[in-house]
């Protein structure tokens, strides 16, 4: 992307952009003088500024998702709750690794007629373990691929699965992992949307708590649209 098209993708000013390249924070190059960016760059810079940002900011990155789509259309209001397929949550989901649990998740995912290669989804999210985990510090991993895979989906989708006993995911926290979250994707702008939408909903007071608690597919889902109306309530 050149730099007016990263104005228009991330909506902030030309100078702010400027300040972050000249800080390091979003990776360019030049190319006869000019600054370009490469989209997985800039994709995988959101998703570390996802994660490290507090609710407030996550509402602006939300915000500015929502109005990047190409054509400059307005995009519907994604939830998570409308975005787990029925069958696509395990409780509990049976594993005592992580590859044992990432293959479990996408069998799980497999099992919904969305994701027609199990094999290629497996690899390419181990891979992205591999290089850098999704494990977080409160028990969730959001497990996905480097890059969206619409080759092998017919949708965009989540699943979900909580382990009975938690395991070491990995991650820098050396903490242990007891809910894991798959998103399958069939675009970056959709993904950051729902990693945005995903953070807000982990950082509600609670939230992981009542998460923890539910023992049926309907109560996942209940708990997690009474949480979404939170958000949209301004909480």
């Amino acid at each position: 992307m050149t730099l007016p098209q990263l104005v228009r993708y991330l909506h902030l000013p030309e100078t702010q952009i400027k300040k972050l390249v000249s800080r390091g924070d979003i990776p360019s190059r030049r190319i006869d003088g000019e600054l370009v960016f490469s989209r997985n760059d800039v994709n995988r810079w959101l998703e570390q500024k996802i994660g490290v940002s507090d609710n407030s900011e996550l509402k602006e990155v939300e915000k500015a998702l929502d109005k990047s789509s190409p054509d400059g259309s307005t995009d519907e209001d994604i939830t998570i709750a409308g975005l787990i397929p029925e069958g696509a949550v395990a409780i509990p989901l049976q594993a005592r690794t992580r590859d044992s649990a990432i293959r479990e998740m996408i069998k799980l995912a497999s099992s919904t007629g969305l994701l027609w290669d199990a094999e290629i989804m497996f690899e390419a999210v181990r891979a992205r373990e591999e290089l850098h985990s999704t494990a977080l510090d409160n028990g969730i991993a959001l497990l996905h691929s480097r890059q969206p895979l619409p080759n092998i989906l017919g949708d965009t989708f989540i699943s979900l699965g909580i382990l009975p006993s938690g395991i070491a995911f990995g991650g820098n926290f050396g903490g242990i992992t007891d809910i894991l979250f798959l998103i399958c994707s069939i675009d970056d702008r959709i993904h950051l949307r729902i990693l945005t939408r995903l953070s807000r909903l982990l950082k509600l007071d609670g939230f992981i708590e009542g998460l923890r608690e539910q023992e049926t597919e309907k109560g996942i889902r209940k708990w997690i649209q009474q949480n979404e109306q939170r958000l949209a309530g301004g909480s």
